[in-house]
């Protein structure tokens, strides 16, 4: 069951013109720009991931373009919650972006500490993050739901890491067909919640 039909189940006097809000083109519009934007994320961040781990040349304009896709994630909702929290969005995604680099470089290079320090750095960062959005969004951004999409993010971009550092390369194709399609169900969280929160706006 989709998040915009367990939010007409748990919200009381919802009715046929609530769902015609995701019949609407401007939000089939929205939508597909939110799956867009996360389609990139995680396609960019493979780039990076291989660049790091195999040693390939172009790994800092890769960088610099996952980090750009930050700031048009953090851009895609300054219509609803204004400038300053879409800049505080992408913040805290380009956190989330460098610090994972810190961990592919700590990993590669076999320094432990350094690893450990990263990855607890970037679970506590995908934390702010949920905590960012359940903030923006307390009725349809759950708090622990958030937390554990954000979670699942990082597990299979770590599982995608791992198997490609360990030169297991089905497994590291596997996971990111995992990593897509977690990341589509979470691009039409954001979109309904979006939706829910200001059906005014569409």
């Amino acid at each position: 069951m989709s998040f915009a039909a367990l939010a007409f189940i748990a919200v009381p006097g919802c009715d046929d013109d609530s769902e015609s809000i995701f019949e609407g083109e401007e939000y089939r519009t929205f939508s597909d720009n939110m799956r867009e934007l996360w389609s990139d994320h995680v396609y960019w961040t493979r780039n990076v991931i291989t660049n790091i781990i195999d040693d390939l040349p172009g790994t800092t304009e890769a960088v610099n373009r996952l980090l750009l896709n930050q700031e048009d994630i953090g851009d895609a909702i300054k219509p609803y919650y204004g400038d300053a929290n879409g800049e505080a969005l992408t913040t805290l995604l380009r956190e989330h972006i460098t610090t994972a680099a810190d961990l592919l470089t700590a990993a590669k290079a076999g320094d432990t500490p350094a690893f450990n320090a990263a990855n607890a750095a970037w679970y506590a960062n995908a934390d702010e993050i949920a905590t960012f959005l359940n903030t923006a969004n307390p009725e349809f951004f759950p708090l622990a739901h958030m937390k554990t999409m954000m979670k699942e993010h990082l597990d299979l971009t770590l599982e995608e890491a791992t198997a490609r550092l360990q030169g297991n390369f089905a497994a590291d194709v596997a996971a990111f067909d995992k990593i897509f399609e977690q990341i589509m169900e979470m691009a039409d969280m954001l979109s309904e919640g979006i939706a829910n929160q200001f059906p005014e706006k569409f």
